[in-house]
């Protein structure tokens, strides 16, 4: 009985980095954000990955540079809109996923804060520890850019902050 107990542990234990590393593979491919440079694997919880019917990707730290780069290929076809999980860090269907916005945990890159979740109930679960309201894709969009122009004034503030504190 022991021997099988160890036996299984050794198998998660060397399991888990190689799906780990499968799981992770989009940021491998794409490291850091096309928009914003911030790096994508700390924000896996954020992370999008944008394919489109001309072959390319792009890979984003959240919706709402998402919803820069589908602004700025208005000419260009979606295929698949991929986004992690806020739980699980795994890329799931942004459009079949159950999003929460608001919320006290705060955003990324924004100040009203969008989170994706592969199930109703963990964003319901979310929702009574955090706050929030959980809505479709298309609304979770429609509220990126309704918040753009605030939310690029707030980043614009905090970078100049961390120049200024660097000088």
């Amino acid at each position: 009985m022991k021997k099988a107990f160890l036996g299984m542990i050794a198998i998660i234990l060397l399991v888990s980095p190689l799906v780990w590393a499968e799981m992770m593979e989009d940021v491998t491919q794409h490291s850091s954000c096309s928009y914003c440079g911030m790096h994508r694997e700390k924000f896996a919880h954020s992370r999008m990955l944008i394919s489109y019917e001309d072959g390319t990707q792009v890979g984003l730290c959240s919706i709402r540079c998402a919803a820069v780069d589908l602004a700025n290929n208005i000419d260009k076809t979606p295929t698949t809109i991929q986004v992690g999980d806020y739980q699980t860090h795994k890329l799931i269907d942004a459009q079949m996923a159950t999003w929460v916005l608001g919320g006290n945990q705060p955003g990324v890159m924004t100040k009203r804060a969008k989170w994706a979740f592969e199930t109703k109930e963990a964003a319901e679960q979310f929702i009574k520890e955090n706050g929030g309201e959980t809505i479709d894709f298309e609304a979770a969009m429609e509220a990126s850019y309704n918040d753009m122009y605030n939310d690029t004034r707030m980043i614009r503030e905090k970078r100049k902050k961390m120049r200024m504190m660097k000088n």
